[in-house]
């Protein structure tokens, strides 16, 4: 018997990148969603995330956090969905998806908290400038029509959420290209059917209480 797939996650978090990894992978699994606070720092959730965060992934007794993780592993844990990446795409596949879980995510994060990197000490920095990181992003996702070739894969889940996020919210520049590959991406049905039901599950959880 298969191992059962279940997703803790939150409808306002990140989690919805790993919950639109588990739509696009379209393997049985079941959502438990988790309130912020006390809920997320119990002893028995913080045995499968010590950091108290969501999301995790259980996969029978087996735990997976950090959602750049849970994309890699889904893609390759089920290679049938054709999620991972091919050998030619393997190096785009993995530079792509950590650049945005590292340099990306530590821009955008200064940023938002008023953080500048000093000149004189941007060679001390893993990401240099948030300045630096946008243009590479850029470059990234200009080079073709997905992050890694021409086809979409989970490095896009990845890669395609912290781009779209970032243009909601304005954490990225609405720079053309970010733009046109947020469109992209947007027409995945999966895409838009994890937006639709977290959306639900958000409702359902303020009106809860």
């Amino acid at each position: 018997m298969t191992a059962s797939l279940t997703l803790f996650t939150n409808p306002m978090s990140r989690g919805r990148i790993a919950r639109w990894m588990m739509e696009e992978a379209n393997q049985p699994y079941e959502v438990v969603n988790v309130p912020f606070g006390p809920a997320m720092k119990t002893a028995e959730y913080k045995a499968m995330n010590p950091m108290g965060k969501v999301p995790t992934l259980k996969h029978g007794d087996t735990f997976v956090t950090e959602c750049a993780a849970i994309c890699a592993y889904m893609a390759e844990t089920f290679p049938e969905t054709g999620l991972a990446p091919r050998p030619e795409e393997r190096a785009d596949y993995y530079r792509w998806m950590f650049f945005s879980a590292g340099p990306l995510e530590q821009a955008v994060t200064n940023r938002a908290m008023g953080f500048q990197v000093p000149d004189e000490r941007r060679g001390m920095s893993g990401y240099g400038s948030y300045e630096q990181v946008m243009d590479t992003l850029e470059k990234a996702v200009s080079a073709h029509e997905f992050i890694a070739g021409d086809r979409f894969t989970a490095a896009d889940v990845y890669v395609g959420s912290a781009v779209a996020w970032g243009l909601m919210f304005g954490s990225i520049e609405k720079r053309p290209a970010f733009e046109a590959y947020a469109g992209r991406i947007a027409t995945r049905e999966a895409y838009r059917r994890t937006h639709a039901l977290c959306e639900q599950e958000a409702q359902a959880m303020k009106a809860a209480g």
